[in-house]
């Protein structure tokens, strides 16, 4: 069966044809009748050089953190059986897709107050700035379905994961970024307001989060969380015992494009062209390094461990990045890799929670530990720091975050259960992800 025969199975042209009409209709709306010829094109104003630099610095930022959804891709596939590694390129482009439309039409206009419904002119200014900014953010918010992915792979099934995907990249992860992040945490002066007041007022300090150990990481990971718990375990994953993981090179692969990528991630997070730093690209350097020390050494030198311990290194160096000692961050690091590797150890076998990809532990609580690792390292006088962080608002911050993630997990995995239901049947898990839900396999010639 040719791949043109199966499209009209899996894709919902329907939907896709009323999308792109209702999209017709507001560029209609947005792109006035010129009156005249020469007015077609309308002068370019000039960009000042530092707009031009920023929108440099950015665009290279967006890339590498683009590629960091391949990472995703082959962690995941290098983690999964055979018959489910097709599910699982499926599911982080097309979450992709979905996160990237979602975000520019709602969920960065939520978080940063910027609305896109101009006409191309004005969104051109200033060669893009707007545009480029949206598109670097856009890669933080994909992050949030990529890390699900993980945790519920093999078992769930793909539209109404994807749906629950749709609301939690274009509503929940905006509303936490503009709340810790933009909109609703600073006015235009620079101010606290909203929530970030509230840290201040209370415990003397801002919540500082550089570049998403609790925004993106623990947030990621404690939703996934309710997701896991409501779909229940692979069918037989605690008889048979674990899976064997299918291809350690692809998994390797997707640590490396990960690790790689992360630099683009943590460094362009200062926003700024000329507020960028060498001290976060070594902080994120020797972190990375202690999470993947760690994790050869208690692991007794298990490969899986080991390059996750380097991620769990560069999710747990993320908060503190531009403000803790080098070596501070090494220490970060370190207990990060040691936090993966117990935790996910307990989730999996003690509590039988089956998280594919350890996605909880790694995202989740190492993210949430570099948020509060960032109020302990965080000292001018003990630890060498940059600046004095609050380690309350820190610890507030990072166990509120927890909190919010828990309820709107549940709600919103909990109502596309109830409605759509999230679990493949039994049958279609026996015979794989990749049959059932694409009608294609990753390696054709074995059924020969």
């Amino acid at each position: 069966m040719s791949p043109r025969s199966i499209i009209p199975k899996i894709v919902p042209f329907k939907p896709l044809l009323s999308l792109s009409v209702i999209a017709f209709m507001c560029l209609s709306g947005l792109v006035p009748a010129a009156e005249a010829a020469e007015n077609v094109i309308p002068a370019i104003p000039a960009a000042t050089p530092t707009a031009s630099l920023d929108m440099i610095f950015f665009f290279i930022g967006a890339i590498m953190v683009f590629s960091m959804h391949a990472g995703f891709a082959f962690l995941e596939l290098g983690s999964v059986r055979r018959k489910s590694q097709v599910n699982a390129l499926q599911k982080i482009i097309t979450d992709w897709g979905i996160s990237t439309m979602l975000y520019f039409l709602i969920g960065y206009p939520l978080a940063h107050g910027v609305s896109f419904m101009v006409n191309a002119q004005e969104l051109y200014n200033n060669n893009g700035l707007d545009l480029i900014r949206f598109f670097f953010y856009l890669t933080f918010a994909a992050c949030i379905p990529a890390i699900i992915s993980g945790g519920i792979a093999e078992r769930a099934r793909f539209w109404p994961i994807c749906l629950a995907n749709a609301f939690l990249a274009g509503l929940i992860y905006p509303l936490v970024e503009g709340v810790l992040w933009f909109r609703y945490a600073f006015d235009a002066a620079g101010n606290p307001i909203g929530l970030q007041k509230f840290f201040v007022d209370c415990f003397g300090g801002v919540f500082t989060d550089f570049a998403g150990s609790v925004v993106v990481h623990s947030l990621g990971g404690w939703l996934a969380l309710p997701a896991i718990i409501l779909l229940g375990p692979r069918t037989k994953r605690y008889k048979n015992g674990a899976p064997a993981i299918s291809n350690i090179p692809f998994l390797v692969l997707g640590s490396w494009i990960l690790c790689i990528g992360w630099f683009g991630f943590n460094v362009v997070s200062a926003a700024k062209f000329n507020e960028a730093s060498g001290l976060v690209a070594v902080n994120s350097l020797l972190s990375m390094v202690g999470g993947l020390l760690a994790g050869v050494l208690v692991s007794k030198n298990d490969a899986g461990f080991t390059h996750n311990g380097a991620l769990a290194g560069l999710i747990a160096i993320c908060a503190g990045s531009a403000v803790v000692h080098p070596l501070a961050a090494f220490v970060i690091g370190v207990v990060g890799g040691l936090l993966f590797f117990f935790m996910f150890t307990i989730e999996t076998e003690r509590f039988k929670v089956d998280d594919v990809l350890g996605v909880w532990p790694l995202h989740g609580v190492v993210g949430s530990w570099g948020g509060i690792a960032a109020g302990i390292f965080g000292s001018v006088k003990l630890f060498g720091a940059r600046e004095d962080l609050n380690f309350m608002t820190q610890l507030t911050g990072s166990l509120m975050t927890i909190v919010f993630a828990l309820v709107a997990g549940f709600i919103v995995f909990g109502a596309i259960k109830l409605i759509l239901g999230l679990r493949l049947s039994e049958h279609e898990e026996f015979i794989g992800a990749d049959r059932s839900l694409h009608n294609i396999e990753a390696y054709p010639e074995d059924a020969i």
